[in-house]
Parts: structure tokens; C-alpha cells; sequence
């Protein structure tokens, strides 16, 4: 994902003048096809990851189109302050991208986790929140967001994801992507656990269930028009995110449903509320927070009765 979100704004960069990325500390090899643009639209400023979100805030005030990368935590938690008053507040068009989100970096340990931003970065007023969950929803997604005007926070994964879509995807704030019907049961999937989620949704299949799938790059604002729709046409819907399971796409779902008379099931499955003490790789991790394919398999079959 980061190197293909270096293409595209690299690809960006020459279709648009304003662009700059503020980077801290990391990429900076990444981006040489960036500097080749201009030198202009690519600033280090180094680990001090509050600074440059204030610097980005200025920039976009100026009518520049700044883009802040660095590793999830300390481009979200790191400089928390600095997002909600100096970007938010200001409703500045800032995007904010944390690589390697999740448990992209889980070998690293707690230190480069990220199983909160989302939760943290959903309560802000005007910050639109973007989750894509292969190459193709990545640059849909991006270019949505330079077409938006006021801040975006978009998480993306490290490498390695396996593509879901075709090339020439379009994505649309505030709307969901649905890449299968199910009537008997619906993933709803945020970001990169996808392929997770669609080999849970092939056992079930297998079992004689119709399952559907659900892609939500944006998480903020909530496609609830579809919600709506699944009502009448799915009897359970099922959450997926590498993400805690406080705060993310579960709650936000939960939080539409619970005004609702006649709602269906739902099942929110994401990390535990805890924080790992082990060292091990993205899989383990997965395993060990119990989101991986196998873990949501066992949860959804619990709720059916051990089907």
C-alpha cells in the first residue's frame, strides 16, 4: 500500500502544484520519484510530528494541499492536540495518512500499534475518516480526498495486501462498497483486514449460508443508506476491523442501529480491549486479538448456535 500511495501522489503532485507532503522522518527514499516532481513537494520536517501538523494546518489556511505521513501512532496520537485545534477546528483541508496501521507494524510491538485511532479521531467535529482496504480503494481513495474540502484522516496498511478490486475502482465519501449480497448473514469490513473477513465469509459459504461482503472506506461519515437497505434483505450483520472493537466501524454501526425499533443482529468483531505483551508478526497478532479468519469464523458460529 505505502508504495503505491507514493505513485499516486507522486502522480498528484504533477497534476496539481499545491501538493506537498510533510513527512516525519520516514519515506524519505520512498518518495524520490516525489522530489523528481519538484523539490517543493516533499518536506522532512523530521520527529517532531506536532510541529507538522501545524505546519500542514498553515499550509492548507494558505491554500497549499498538504499531506502528513508517517507511522500511524505518531502522526495521530502523537499530535492529538494539534489535529483537533490547529486542523480540525479550522476545518483545514489537511489529509492525514498513518501507514502501516494497525498491526501493520505488530513485531514492533505496542510502541508502533494502532488499535485506537480511529476511535480517538472519530469523536472530532469535520474530520472525515477513510479506511481502504487494498491498492485499488487506496487511490480512489486519495483522490476523493483531494477532492474534499476540509481534513481527511486515511489509514492505510504497510505492504503486501492482496487486491480486492479492479484498477479502475471510483470510490465516493460517505458510501460503501458492496462486493457480494448474503441473505442470511453480511460482512461489513474496514480496511485491510479484508481478505480475513472474505475467507470467513467463503466458509460460511461453503456451509450452505448466503453471505455478503461490505467494503466501508469511509468510515466517517457511515453509508447508512445502505444500512438501511440491508435491513430488508440480510438477517445478521457481522463488523470486521483491525482496529479495537470500541470505537471503530462496530461502534459507529451500533451507534446508527440503536435508535432503531426493528434492528437486525449484529456482531462486532474487533481487537480485544487490551494491549499485547508478546512480540510476533501481523498473523500472530491477528490470532492473538481474535480477528483473524479462524477467530471470526469460531465468533459468528457461536452467535448461530455452532453452525
Amino acid at each position: 500500500m505505502r508504495n503505491a500511495f507514493a505513485r499516486e501522489v507522486s502522480k498528484l503532485a504533477s497534476e496539481d502544484d499545491r501538493i506537498i507532503l510533510l513527512s516525519g522522518d520516514i519515506g524519505n527514499n520512498l518518495f524520490e520519484d516525489l522530489k523528481k516532481v519538484g523539490a517543493d513537494h516533499f518536506l522532512n520536517c523530521g520527529i517532531a510530528e506536532a510541529n507538522m501538523m501545524g505546519v500542514a494546518a498553515g499550509m492548507a489556511l494558505s491554500g497549499l494541499r498538504p499531506i502528513v505521513y508517517t507511522i500511524t501512532p505518531f502522526t495521530t496520537t502523537r499530535c492529538l492536540e494539534q489535529i483537533r485545534v490547529d486542523v480540525c477546528y479550522q476545518n483545514a483541508s489537511v489529509i492525514i495518512v498513518g501507514t502501516g496501521s494497525g498491526l501493520s507494524y505488530a513485531e514492533l510491538g505496542p510502541t508502533h500499534q494502532s488499535l485506537e485511532d480511529i476511535a480517538i479521531l472519530r469523536a472530532f467535529p469535520s474530520l472525515t475518516i477513510m479506511t481502504p482496504c487494498d491498492v485499488p480503494e487506496l487511490i480512489a481513495c486519495l483522490r476523493a480526498a483531494m477532492q474534499h474540502d476540509g481534513p481527511v484522516y486515511m489509514r492505510i496498511g504497510k505492504k503486501g495486501e492482496p487486491r480486492i478490486h479492479n484498477d479502475d475502482l471510483s470510490v465516493k465519501i460517505g458510501k460503501a462498497i458492496e462486493l457480494s449480497r448474503g441473505e442470511d448473514l453480511t460482512f461489513l469490513v474496514s480496511g485491510f483486514i479484508m481478505p480475513e473477513a472474505l475467507a470467513a465469509a467463503h466458509t460460511f459459504s461453503e456451509r450452505g449460508f448466503k453471505v455478503g461482503v461490505v467494503s466501508y472506506p469511509t468510515i466517517k461519515p457511515l453509508d447508512t443508506e445502505l444500512l438501511t437497505e440491508l435491513c430488508s434483505r440480510t438477517k445478521l450483520l457481522v463488523t470486521v476491523e483491525e482496529h479495537g472493537s470500541i470505537g471503530g466501524l462496530g461502534s459507529a454501526v451500533a451507534e446508527w442501529r440503536a435508535p432503531l425499533a426493528n434492528s437486525l443482529p449484529l456482531i462486532i468483531i474487533g481487537a480485544k480491549d487490551e494491549f499485547i505483551h508478546v512480540i510476533g508478526d501481523q498473523d500472530y497478532a491477528r490470532g492473538y486479538f481474535g480477528i483473524s479468519a479462524e477467530k471470526i469464523v469460531e465468533k459468528v458460529a457461536t452467535f448461530l448456535g455452532g453452525t
